[in-house]
C-alpha cells in the first residue's frame, strides 16, 4: 500500500501512570514481556505497506529514540521515505506557548513536513494504544465509501470515559454526533485513528491554526460534522487504553489469556520491535513457574507464577513471584516476595523483602529503585 502514509502522534506523557513515565513518554514504556507500547502503532503501519512514517515527540522521548533508532527493526530506514522523527524544535509557538495540547497543534509544527508528503492519504494516529489493526481494511472501505474522515472505532469500549472520544452512527453508515470525555460511554469509543485525505488534512490544518484550535476532536470531528463526510470503521479486538497504572497492569495481565495473545499477535500481521540477541533463559532444578510470559535472558531458580517477566530478569533461590510485572534487568534477592507489583527496569528487591498491591492498585517500583 503505496497511498498511505503514517502519522503517529508518540508526544504524551500521561502523569497518570506514575512511575512508568518518570523518565519516558507513554509510547514507551515496555509491554508483554518484549515490546514498547509503540511497536504496536508501527507494526500496525508497516504491516499495511506503508513505508513512510513521520513520529511525532515532543517531551521525555530518549528512551523511544533509543527504541526505534532509524526504523530497521521495522524495514522502515530508507534512503528515500521511512521513518522520520517529528521532535518539538520544529514547533514555532502557538496558542499555547511551546506545550502541544491537541493534534492539530502538534501538526502545525510540522506543517513543512505535511505539505512534502508523497501519499494521497494520511493516517493518523496515537502512539500509545496496544492493537493489531487490519489498517489495509480500514483505507479500502475509507476509498470505497468515499468519506472524508473515517474514524476507526471500538465495538466494545474499554477505555475510561472521561479520556475519549464516542461517535454514535445514524443512517448510510454515518457519523451523526460525537461527544468528547461524557461521564459514561455514548455510542461507539473513538480509537483516535482516523484517515483522511493528504489535501483535506492540509485544509483542516488551515482553518484550526487561523482560528485558535487545538484539538482535533472539537474541532474537526464536532464542529464540521454536518459539512464533512464521517464514517466508522468498526474494530473489534483486542484494543484497552492505557489511561491508569491499575488499567496498564490489567491490560499486561490479560496476556496471559491465550485468546488474548492470539488476537494480538496475529500471525498474519506480525508485531515488531527492536531485535535484540538474548541467551536462552535457565531454569534451575528447583525453580518453578506457571501460567507466565517469561523473556530471554532471564535466570529462574525460584517461583513465578501468574506473572510477565521481561528480558534479563532474575529470580533468586526462594523467591516467589506472583501476579507481578518485572522489566528488564530486574533482580529479586533471595526469599523476597512479590505480589500485584510492577518494577520497572533494573530495579533490584532486596533478600527477604515483602511487596505486596492489588489489583486495583498495584504497587510500582521506579526504574533503578533498590527496595
Amino acid at each position: 500500500m503505496n497511498n498511505l502514509h503514517g502519522i503517529v502522534f508518540a508526544y504524551r506523557s500521561d502523569p497518570v501512570l506514575r512511575e512508568l513515565t518518570a523518565n519516558r513518554n507513554t509510547s514507551s514504556i515496555p509491554f508483554g514481556g518484549r515490546y514498547r507500547v509503540i511497536d504496536f502503532a508501527l507494526s500496525n503501519l508497516v504491516n499495511a505497506g506503508v513505508g513512510d512514517v513521520g513520529l511525532i515527540v515532543q517531551s521525555n522521548y530518549q528512551s523511544l529514540l533509543d527504541h526505534v533508532g532509524s526504523g530497521k527493526d521495522w524495514d522502515l530506514s530508507r534512503k528515500r521515505g521511512g521513518l522520520r522523527i517529528l521532535p518539538p524544535f520544529s514547533y514555532s509557538g502557538g496558542v499555547h506557548g511551546d506545550t502541544y495540547h491537541g493534534r492539530m497543534e502538534a501538526l502545525a509544527g510540522v506543517v513543512s513536513y505535511l505539505e512534502r508528503i508523497r501519499q494521497d492519504y494520511v493516517v493518523l494516529a496515537g502512539g500509545d494504544l496496544v492493537l493489531n489493526l487490519p489498517l489495509a481494511n480500514v483505507l479500502t472501505q475509507h476509498i470505497d465509501s468515499g468519506a472524508d474522515i473515517t474514524v476507526v472505532c471500538s465495538t466494545r469500549p474499554q477505555g475510561d470515559p472521561s479520556k475519549c472520544l464516542y461517535v454514535t452512527v445514524g443512517g448510510g453508515s454515518r457519523v451523526n454526533d460525537v461527544s468528547i470525555h461524557p461521564a459514561a460511554p455514548v455510542g461507539y469509543e473513538s480509537l483516535d485513528i482516523y484517515i483522511l485525505s493528504k489535501s483535506l488534512l492540509l485544509s483542516l490544518l488551515e482553518h484550526c491554526s487561523t482560528h485558535g484550535i487545538s484539538s482535533f476532536g472539537v474541532g474537526v470531528l464536532q464542529s464540521m460534522i454536518q459539512t464533512l463526510k464521517i464514517c466508522p470503521y468498526f474494530f473489534d479486538g483486542f484494543a484497552p487504553r492505557l489511561h491508569s497504572l491499575s488499567a496498564y497492569f490489567q491490560t499486561s495481565m490479560a496476556l496471559l489469556n491465550p485468546a488474548v495473545r492470539a488476537d494480538l499477535f496475529d500471525p498474519g500481521r506480525p508485531i515488531r520491535t527492536k531485535d535484540r540477541s538474548d541467551p536462552s533463559t535457565y531454569y534451575s532444578p528447583e525453580s518453578k513457574a506457571v501460567n507466565s510470559l517469561i523473556g530471554d535472558g532471564c535466570i529462574i531458580e525460584g517461583e513465578v507464577e501468574h506473572s510477565i517477566l521481561f528480558r534479563g530478569v532474575r529470580v533468586e533461590k526462594g523467591a516467589r513471584i506472583s501476579n507481578s510485572i518485572l522489566m528488564q534487568g530486574t533482580v529479586v534477592r533471595a526469599g523476597a516476595i512479590t505480589n500485584y507489583v510492577i518494577a520497572d527496569k533494573n530495579v533490584t528487591v532486596g533478600a527477604g523483602r515483602m511487596l505486596m498491591g492489588s489489583d486495583t492498585y498495584p504497587m510500582a517500583i521506579a526504574k533503578n529503585a533498590e527496595v
